[in-house]
C-alpha cells in the first residue's frame, strides 16, 4: 500500500453469520448504481483490491447468484439474504463492500458519486483503478 492510511474496517450480513474486513482510507470513494440488482437493493459500493479485503466468517452460509453475463458473483447470506460484498463485473480483481453493511462508518468520509449502471459498457471502465493497490 502507498503512504496513505488505511485502516481495517469489519461488516458483515443482518445475522452475523457472515462477517468481513476491509482496509479503507479516511476518504472513501463510494458509487451508488442505479442497474437493475443494485437500484432494488440499495447496494452502496467501495471497490477495493483483493489485498484490502478479508471474508473473516461465513463462507459455508454464502450463496452465489449471477446474471447476464455471468461475470459479477453476486454474493448473499443464506440465512438473511443481505448481500454484504460481491465480487463485480467492473472490477473481477477486486470486491465491492456495500458501505452500508459496514459496523461503523465513523472518521470515514464516504463520498457518493452516482454511477449509472443502466448504461454499464460506457461507464465500468472508470471504476478499473478502484480494484489497484495505490503505489
Amino acid at each position: 500500500m502507498s503512504g496513505e492510511a488505511f485502516a481495517w474496517r469489519t461488516g458483515g450480513c443482518h445475522c452475523g453469520a457472515v462477517r468481513f474486513e476491509a482496509a479503507l482510507p479516511a476518504v472513501v470513494e463510494a458509487q451508488s448504481c442505479n442497474c437493475s440488482i443494485c437500484e432494488k437493493t440499495g447496494f452502496v459500493h467501495i471497490i477495493v483490491p483483493e489485498s484490502r479485503f478479508r471474508l473473516a466468517r461465513g463462507e459455508d452460509s454464502l450463496t452465489t447468484y449471477t446474471f447476464n453475463t455471468g461475470v459479477a458473483k453476486h454474493l448473499f447470506c443464506k440465512v438473511c439474504g443481505i448481500k454484504s460484498f460481491y465480487r463485480p463485473r467492473s472490477n473481477p480483481d477486486g470486491w465491492s463492500v456495500n458501505a452500508r453493511c459496514l459496523d461503523d462508518v465513523e472518521g470515514l468520509d464516504i463520498q457518493i458519486e452516482a454511477f449509472d449502471g443502466r448504461n454499464w459498457e460506457a461507464g465500468a471502465a472508470a471504476l478499473a483503478h478502484l480494484s489497484h493497490d495505490r503505489a
